[in-house]
Parts: structure tokens; sequence; C-alpha cells
């Protein structure tokens, strides 16, 4: 309401965003929010395990968007848009050629059903803003994120993601090590990773205008020493999840 008392109408900065409805919804619930109130800390998550099904019709069209992008030199990629809500569905993780977008600068991906991002989002050298919002099954993002030197703006449904200041929703053990789609050098210098595979830490960081839960895979115990400090009022150090982190009390 304005001050005189008359209704005051907001634009919806997503009715471009959505892609069409169909029978079925274009994306899976998601059971990790539904954790208990009482004894936060001690609620232990696993990880979505979920694979990209490779020859899905969704993810054959999403490869092809990427490189139709990659061939327009397009500013802003908007790719759930142009499937149905079935292809929505199918796609689970974005595919490494999203690094060829050299040029876009506003990646959209509202409504998503994707559970991981991939560390080649890091190659997207233009990257100004990122837009995952209510992405409920996103809970957590690729330290590469951070090497985006361009990105200063992100929409991101907070409160779905791993140590957010508003629930803490804990974040799951790295031990075993969780092996997520091919990792292939080091989030923090860039180098190859040892045949034993990565030293892999959570830590939490600002990333443009979010604080996010960033999985680290370091080539050594070296790598992980040089992280920066991680954002104040979350776990002071890098660390390796499960019940035992001691999390900062929620808003």
């Amino acid at each position: 309401m304005t001050e005189g008392g008359e209704p005051q109408l907001f634009a919806n900065r997503w009715a471009d965003a959505v892609g069409p409805a169909g029978e079925s919804p274009g994306r899976d619930r998601c059971g990790c929010l539904r954790r208990s109130r009482d004894e936060p800390q001690a609620t232990e998550l696993r990880f979505h395990t979920e694979r990209q099904d490779p020859s899905a019709p969704g993810w054959r069209r999403l490869l092809e968007l990427i490189e139709e992008a990659a061939a327009d030199g397009r500013e802003v990629f908007k790719p759930l848009v142009e499937l149905t809500a079935e292809e929505r569905r199918q796609v689970v993780t974005l595919p490494p050629t999203i690094g060829k977008l050299k040029r876009v600068r506003h990646l959209v991906l509202y409504g998503s059903n994707l559970v991981r991002v991939p560390p080649e989002i890091s190659a997207m050298e233009s990257l100004e803003e990122f837009s995952p919002y209510t992405s409920y099954r996103l809970h957590w993002f690729p330290y590469e994120l951070t090497r985006c030197p361009n990105l200063v703006s992100s929409s991101v449904s907070t409160r779905a993601v791993y140590g957010n200041f508003k629930t803490r929703l804990p974040f799951p053990a790295l031990q075993p090590p969780f092996e997520p789609d091919a990792v292939r050098e080091c989030s923090v210098c860039a180098g190859p990773l040892p045949p034993s595979g990565p030293e892999q830490v959570w830590i939490s960081r600002w990333v443009a205008t979010d604080v996010l839960p960033l999985l680290v895979n370091a080539c050594s115990q070296a790598c992980v020493d040089a992280l920066p400090e991680p954002a104040e009022r979350h776990v002071a150090t890098p660390h390796r999840g499960g019940p035992t982190v001691v999390q900062p009390s929620a808003r």
C-alpha cells in the first residue's frame, strides 16, 4: 500500500523466466528442508546423488541451446524457458560446455531442478548476474564460482542452501569424499588433482550478493590452507561437514 492507502503493484521480474507448464511438474520435491527444528545441529543430511541421464531429451536440448548461445554471442541466457516441464525435470546439472558462454552476462535458471553446478562455470568470464532463484534442490555451489571475475549480483533462494543464516541447514559430511560429476582440476590453483583424489572442504563465502556454501576440491592441504577467511557469522574455518560441525545460531 502507498502512504495514501492506494494499492501498489510490483513488477514480477521473473515473469519471462518461467518455462511452460505441463501435465507433470517441472521439478522434483526436496525433503532436505524438512528437517528437525528442535535439534538442527544433530540432523545429518546427504547429498543429492542423482546422475544426469545424457540420453534425456531435456539434456540434449540444453546442449543445443548452449551451442546456439555460444554461436550468437547473446548476453542473457535463459535456457529453461525453451524446455517443456518434463524436459526441465530431466536436467539435474549443467553440462561442462556451459563454459563456452564467454559473452553471457546474466545466467537465468529460475525454478530449475538442478542439484549441482559444474566447476566449468568459472570459464564464463563475462558473467555479472547469476540467478538460480527458487531452485530449491540446489543446496551448494562449486568454489570455482568465485573465479568468475565480473560476477557482482546473484539471486539465490538462500533458505535452501547449507549453512544459511536463516535455518543453518546442516552440511553433509565429506568423509568419504563426495564424487560429483568429473572434477579435473584444483578449485584453488587450477592445477591437476592427485591420483588419490582431492582434499575436500566446505567454506561459506560471499559470492556476488549472497553468502553461499562452496565445495572445494583441492590438490593439496597447502591449497586448503590458502583459502580466504569464511564469511562472518558462518563456520569460521574450512571444514568437512557432518553433524559435529557447530554453526552459529540461526537468525
